[in-house]
């Protein structure tokens, strides 16, 4: 069987809700990106057999396959077909994943695997919860209802869980969420995301033109004075807005290849898909699949935590990457180096696509071997992916 190389990545800067890209539509803003990623890459465009294009909400502006309206907005050739993958947040991870498999088989040689989610423009829980307003019913089936009667399935009371389950405190939470600001905050002072950011020109909600290059929601003057003082989302519990991911709009593009797409294009990989996994687990608690998926992923390439020099674990929720480096015993200094999504922003269907330029990135910066990412999901859903830096 082929192997499956990254051979360039590419990804927006976030943008806070209503912020520098609410302007953009969600298909121009995954086009952009999409076209970025191919020019510098350098392969011809015409050579892209498929695109594969996450989206937790696809609904709206990101409704119709917004894989193959990014296409088409992104000036790509129209012989360029797209589709889209909903596995929730973990949507453009998976996309990646099928992307891999697909080079691998050698169905294919050239594949982009790619996410976007704008939040500003389609709202999350818009598809689902409008439809509901308007009486084309709910995803709860009579099944779903029998099997969990009355069980409500929400990541914010999936959270709450997670931090009881593991000991986890208001006060350890928000120590995370001030180094995770702190740690991004130092990435882009020391040039570390310039190699994965597409610099893109945007009209402000004012008017004025301008080119949005850094990560809208980083605080650069964090406190955990300013971090403590924010209100709970639930009385009694430990979960604020301060120490959760950020609402964002963003996109991000992988460029997936085997050996024969390396060789007829010209390209250099930068690294090569090790192991891949996707596993369900309780859809109750939801934000705890990453562990047990981890343990799996791990397994099947016969590898150790000690083996994996970087991990990047989504920031959904504090406690999630604290939990999952609790359970696996796993290195605080080597887990989400450049900050994660409570200070850079979660744009749903993009984050997998994004932390993986991210992780892409990191290893180069650091000449470290292994990375390995996982993202918590909705219906209590984990992908993991270990990536060697080539």
């Amino acid at each position: 069987m082929a192997q499956a190389y990254i051979a360039a990545v590419a990804r927006s800067a976030g943008g806070k809700r209503g912020g520098r890209l609410a302007g953009v539509h969600p298909a121009d803003l995954g086009g952009r990106v999409l076209a970025a990623l191919v020019a510098r890459s350098g392969i011809d465009p015409a050579a892209v057999e498929d695109v594969v294009m996450g989206c937790a909400c696809p609904g709206g502006e990101q409704g119709a396959n917004i894989a193959r309206n990014a296409v088409l907005a992104g000036g790509l050739p129209e012989s360029v077909p797209g589709t889209h993958v909903d596995r929730q947040c973990g949507s453009s991870q998976q996309a990646l994943h099928f992307a891999a498999a697909t080079v691998m088989a050698g169905i294919q040689d050239v594949v982009i695997a790619a996410g976007v989610e704008s939040m500003t423009r389609v709202p999350m829980g818009l598809p689902w919860t409008l439809a509901a307003k308007h009486g084309f019913g709910t995803y709860r089936s009579p099944g779903i209802e029998a099997r969990y009667p009355d069980t409500p399935f929400s990541q914010f009371g999936g959270a709450e869980m997670l931090a009881r389950k593991y000991g986890l405190t208001r006060d350890m939470l928000d120590a995370y969420a001030l180094d995770s600001h702190r740690r991004a905050a130092a990435a882009v002072q020391g040039g570390k995301f310039d190699a994965e950011i597409v610099p893109l020109d945007v009209v402000s909600a004012e008017g004025e033109a301008m080119v949005h290059a850094v990560d809208e929601g980083i605080r650069f003057d964090a406190t955990l004075e300013r971090i403590a003082s924010v209100k709970l989302l639930t009385e009694g519990g430990v979960i604020t807005a301060a120490n959760a991911s950020q609402i964002c709009d963003g996109a991000a593009a992988l460029l997936v290849v085997n050996e024969a797409g390396l060789k007829a294009h010209g390209l250099t990989p930068l690294a090569r898909i090790h192991q891949m996994t996707v596993l369900g687990h309780d859809p109750v608690i939801m934000l705890e699949a990453p562990i047990p998926a981890t343990r799996r992923a791990l397994a099947k390439a016969g590898m150790q935590m000690g083996d994996i020099d970087l991990y990047e674990v989504n920031e959904a929720f504090a406690p999630v990457p604290l939990a999952w480096a609790q359970a696996m015993e796993a290195d605080p200094a080597r887990m989400n180096v450049h900050g994660g999504a409570i200070a850079l922003g979660h744009p749903l269907g993009g984050s997998g696509a994004k932390l993986m330029a991210t992780l892409v990135s990191a290893l180069h910066d650091r000449g470290a071997r292994y990375g390995l990412q996982t993202m918590c999901e909705a219906g209590g859903m984990a992908n993991v992916t270990i990536i060697e830096r080539l």
